[in-house]
């Protein structure tokens, strides 16, 4: 039986190791290679050409999502799933329009992230229950996120923002100069309509993609 190979990406190795058991129970999954940072499963990506990225969202340095659609840009064909601790439908909708295949939580059943691994393995995309039910949830109401007016690269920069990051900060995460994530700011601020750092944290807080 061919193995689909994996590469694991998260900052804690307690997790990757913990995740690596799990997967490697079905005898066509093959952990190849893990990472514990974006830039390191970029690089990686390249190196070992796996299968399935089984990715985390929040790790120092960069993101999830970033880290992501780097690796899309440069390898189109790459498959990615996102296995993140947050449920908010934000994180889902913003990796979905970065072209994942797949999101699962951390909170739902450990068989969610096996069985992810074989349907994204086999063309198709899986979302956690929980995560679905929200986004068919808040599409049958008609709810508008403004979140879905930003771009990955604008929602990754008011992320960081919203939690406390100083520009530098974020311009040193995603690699980018201090004048671009000033630039992002402005076009954030008007596409959310906010215009202060505290109305842009009450908003995060909103929407879930920052808690108290």
């Amino acid at each position: 039986m061919a193995h689909i190979k994996v590469l694991l990406v998260d900052d804690h190795a307690v997790v990757r190791s913990g995740l690596r058991r799990l997967l490697e129970i079905n005898n066509a999954i093959e952990v190849v290679a893990e990472a514990e940072s974006g830039e390191i499963a970029y690089q990686q990506f390249g190196e070992v050409s796996p299968d399935i990225v089984v990715m985390d969202i929040s790790m120092p340095g960069m993101g999830g999502l970033e880290a992501a659609k780097r690796i899309l840009q440069r390898y189109s064909h790459a498959k990615i799933i996102i296995f993140s601790m947050h449920e908010a439908v934000s994180f889902a909708s913003q990796a979905l329009k970065t072209g994942v295949r797949g999101f699962v939580t951390k909170t739902g059943l450990a068989e969610d992230l096996l069985h992810a691994v074989l349907e994204v393995a086999n063309g198709r995309t899986f979302l956690s229950a929980g995560i679905a039910q929200k986004i068919a949830l808040q599409s049958l109401m008609g709810d508008s996120d403004p979140m879905h007016q930003l771009s990955s690269r604008e929602f990754e920069v008011f992320r960081l923002l919203a939690e406390g990051r100083k520009v530098e900060e974020v311009a040193h995460m995603l690699k980018i100069s201090q004048k671009t994530v000033a630039n992002y700011y402005t076009i954030i601020k008007q596409k959310l309509g906010v215009a202060s750092p505290v109305e842009m944290v009450r908003l995060a807080m909103k929407h879930g993609l920052i808690v108290e």
